[in-house]
């Protein structure tokens, strides 16, 4: 057993909590409805509204829908407009659920370590309406349910904010130093370091290993056949 094997092992067996990120870890949520359409369709309600001038020519044109409303939250905080943005973006989501991709070996992984005890939450920067919905699809629900935690109308409260990380913990009775989060971004990892609790990264392709290896996420995985492996030596 090589030394990145055995920290996995121990980093497993000190889990009695685990939180994970929704789009990554469990499925790619936009692999059969474009994220960049999404986008698009945010930056032309703005424009019906006359809010063409709100956006640089850079960021109406950027094919991730989080930054139009980052974007937009930047200029107009706590305002009507991300209310009516956020609300547009979560109904987007919904339409990709039912098409997401779940991420090879997510179900049996969450379904194992479900069944020997281990309790599980989703921390999100996705509506919790997208991750129960996509949950219920897969047969999932009863593996997390109520623990599923994401955006609000509240943009200031998404990872790196520890917010959604705290409110698992909290409704799980959780210790941090019992509680694992899996992610795949390097915010992921800040809410996991401002929150104390351990950090394990999925990453499904080079760049997005050097993006959380450069974040200073010390355990990266490429599959989670690797934590399931694991799991399944211990139970």
């Amino acid at each position: 057993m090589t030394a990145e094997t055995e920290n996995l092992y121990s980093l497993i067996e000190q889990a009695r909590f685990v939180l994970f990120d929704f789009d990554g870890p469990i499925c790619r949520l936009f692999a059969g409805h474009s994220a960049e359409d999404v986008a698009k369709d945010l930056v032309r309600w703005l424009e019906q509204q006359g809010l063409r001038e709100l956006l640089t020519e850079k960021e109406r044109v950027h094919p991730d829908p989080m930054a139009v409303l980052y974007a937009v939250n930047r200029r107009h905080p706590h305002s009507d407009l991300v209310v009516e943005l956020e609300d547009r973006l979560t109904q987007q989501e919904l339409k990709a659920a039912p098409s997401a991709w779940p991420t090879e070996f997510a179900d049996p992984l969450v379904r194992t370590w479900s069944a020997i005890g281990v309790r599980l939450a989703v921390a999100t920067n996705n509506s919790p309406l997208t991750a129960a919905a996509y949950l219920e699809g897969r047969g999932l629900t009863d593996c997390f349910m109520p623990n599923i935690y994401g955006r609000t109308h509240d943009l200031e409260q998404l990872k790196p904010h520890p917010h959604c990380l705290n409110r698992a913990m909290n409704a799980l009775g959780a210790a941090p130093r019992s509680t694992l989060m899996i992610g795949d971004a390097p915010s992921d990892h800040r809410a996991a370091e401002r929150a104390g609790v351990q950090f394990l990264g999925y990453a499904r392709n080079s760049q997005k290993e050097k993006l959380l290896r450069d974040a200073g996420a010390e355990h990266v995985v490429g599959s989670l056949e690797l934590v399931l492996r694991a799991l399944r030596g211990q139970a």
